[in-house]
C-alpha cells in the first residue's frame, strides 16, 4: 500500500524526488511511515522562519522531507540499504524548529548539540527496531550517518545532507532555481574520490558546478543574515523563557510538532511572553546597529555559516571548484566574507526570563 505520506506530497516535491532517484526505494516506505520519522513532519526545515512576516517562505517543506530527500540521493548512488536509512534517520532527533535550540544551548556556530538522542530515539522505537531486525541490519549500522561520507562529512565538501537543503531551500526560502536547473546541476554529479582518498559527492564537468556555485552562493547568505539570525534567537529565548516558567519541557521539544508548541505559547497564562510571540508573528523587519540598544530586542550573536567547495573533474583531473574556477572562488570568498552588524535585533523590547 503507498504511503499516506508520499500521497500527500506537494506536486512540485514529488517531482523533485523524482529527479533525486528516479527509482523510489518501496522498502523505505514503511520506515517513513513509523511514528518517530512521523513526528518530525510536523517541524520545519526552516527553523522557526516560517512563523513571521519577515520571510516569504514559499511552502511548508518539513524536516521529513529533507530526510528523505537526503536518503533518496544516498540511494540513488550507493543502492545501500544501511547508509540510505542512516542518510533517513539523521535527523530523527530533530527538536521543535530544529537549529533553533541550538541557539538555546549557545551552539549557534556548530549547531550539533541536539544530535545525541539519535542512537536513543532509535532503540526506544518498537516499530523501527521490528523493521531493522526483519532486515537484518543493527541499530549501530545506522544510528550515526557521520560514518558514511556520501551522506555526511565536515563542511565545505559536498554530501547528501549538506547536498539536499542547498536544493530545497533554493526552492522554498530563497527561490534561486527551479526543477529543470536542479535536474541538470543533479544529473552531472558521480562519486569521486577526495584529497584523503574518500569518496566524495562530485561534478564530472567543473562548468556545471561553476554555474552551481554561482546560483547557491546567493542563498547562502540568508541563513546568516540579520534576519535569520535575530528570528532564531528570539524563538530560543522565547522557548526558554517557555520552559524556565514551567509551560514547556525539553522532552516537549523532542514529542510535539511546532503547531502544538506555537498553541502553549499562544495560549500560556504569561502575557508577556505571548504577546512578545505575537509580536515576533507581525514582525516584518529587523534592525542593526554597530552599539548595542537597551530599550528593545537586541542580541549579538554569530551564526554557522553554510556553504561547500565541491569537487570537480577538470582535464581529467579532480580538484576543489576554487582551484579551476576563478569565478566561483570569487563568489564563495565573497560569501566568507560578508560583514553584519554587531548587533541586531527587533522593534520592540523583549528580555527572556533566566534562572
Amino acid at each position: 500500500m503507498k504511503s499516506k505520506y508520499i500521497e500527500n506530497l506537494k506536486e512540485e516535491v514529488k517531482e523533485y524526488f523524482k529527479i533525486l532517484s528516479p527509482e523510489f526505494p518501496t522498502w523505505l516506505e514503511e520506515y517513513i511511515d513509523t511514528p518517530e520519522m512521523q513526528r518530525i513532519n510536523g517541524i520545519s526545515l526552516n527553523c522557526g522562519t516560517d512563523y513571521t512576516k519577515i520571510f516569504n517562505i514559499k511552502y511548508w517543506y518539513s524536516n521529513l522531507d529533507h530526510s528523505i530527500g537526503v536518503a533518496l540521493i544516498v540511494w540513488n548512488f550507493t543502492k545501500d540499504k544501511k547508509q540510505t536509512l542512516a542518510g533517513l534517520f539523521h535527523d530523527i532527533a530533530t527538536p521543535t524548529f530544529k537549529h533553533v535550540i541550538d541557539f538555546m544551548n549557545w551552539d549557534y556556530e556548530n549547531q550539533e548539540s541536539t544530535e545525541e538522542r539519535t542512537e536513543t530515539i532509535i532503540r526506544n522505537s518498537k516499530e523501527i527496531m521490528k523493521l531493522l531486525n526483519r532486515d537484518k541490519i543493527k541499530i549501530e549500522e545506522v544510528s550515526d550517518y557521520h560514518i558514511y561520507p556520501i551522506a555526511d562529512n565536515d563542511t565545505p565538501k559536498l554530501s547528501a545532507d549538506r547536498f539536499e537543503y542547498n536544493f530545497s531551500s533554493g526552492l522554498i526560502f530563497k527561490r534561486v532555481w527551479d526543477l529543470e536547473k536542479i535536474r541538470e546541476i543533479y544529473n552531472n554529479i558521480t562519486i569521486l574520490k577526495n584529497e584523503e582518498g574518500i569518496e566524495e559527492l562530485g561534478f564530472k564537468d567543473y562548468k556545471i558546478c561553476e554555474k552551481y556555485i554561482n546560483i547557491v552562493s546567493k542563498l547562502w547568505p540568508k541563513w546568516i543574515c540579520d534576519e535569520d539570525r535575530t528570528s532564531m534567537q528570539f524563538l530560543a529565548d522565547i522557548v526558554k523563557s517557555m520552559n524556565i516558567k514551567g509551560y514547556l519541557t525539553i522532552n516537549d521539544l523532542y514529542n510535539l510538532s511546532e503547531k502544538e508548541v506555537i498553541n502553549k505559547i499562544l495560549n500560556c497564562e504569561d502575557e508577556y511572553i505571548r504577546e512578545s510571540f505575537i509580536k515576533f508573528q507581525n514582525a516584518t523587519t529587523v534592525y542593526g546597529s554597530d552599539t548595542p540598544i537597551n530599550d528593545k530586542y537586541c542580541i549579538s550573536i554569530k551564526a554557522k555559516k553554510r556553504y561547500v567547495v565541491p569537487l570537480a573533474i577538470h582535464n581529467n583531473k579532480t580538484q576543489r571548484i576554487n582551484e579551476i574556477s576563478e569565478s566561483a572562488k570569487k563568489d564563495i570568498e565573497e560569501y566568507l566574507n560578508i560583514k553584519h552588524y554587531k548587533y541586531t535585533g527587533f522593534d520592540f523590547y523583549f528580555k527572556p526570563y533566566s534562572r
